[in-house]
């Protein structure tokens, strides 16, 4: 069976706006996602990181670099600052290839943001 292209989503929030604690969840997540996904940083196409507008003191997406994602294309964005959005969350959405359908992905939502989608287990 030939591995086709694929989107996975994942949230999490850091304890706080710094860069020890956005880096940490952000590596605790991708874990969190490659172990549920059976992926390998190679699988991946690109990365797509965003953070709640009081997140500053630290890119995400380095928690990537700092993982060993050398060769990923990945972006980092600020997401729109609304009322009453979920505070301190850290976004990513994963372009990567894989034989399993849609249907059989894990999407990971740590910490706080397990409220976004309650649809969804951990």
């Amino acid at each position: 069976m030939s591995k086709i292209l694929r989107g996975l989503r994942g949230a999490t929030t850091a304890r706080a706006n710094t860069s020890k604690a956005i880096l940490q969840a952000t590596a605790e997540l991708l874990r969190a996602l490659l172990e549920a996904n059976g992926f390998q940083p190679e699988d991946v196409e690109s990365a797509i990181f965003t953070s709640s507008p009081d997140l500053t003191a630290e890119y995400p997406a380095r928690a990537a670099r700092l993982l060993g994602w050398r060769d990923v294309p990945l972006l980092g964005a600020a997401e729109v600052p609304v009322a009453d959005g979920l505070p301190r969350c850290i976004r990513v959405l994963l372009h990567f290839y894989t034989t399993k359908p849609q249907r059989e992905l894990k999407h990971i939502y740590l910490r706080e943001a397990a409220k976004l989608r309650p649809d969804r287990e951990k």
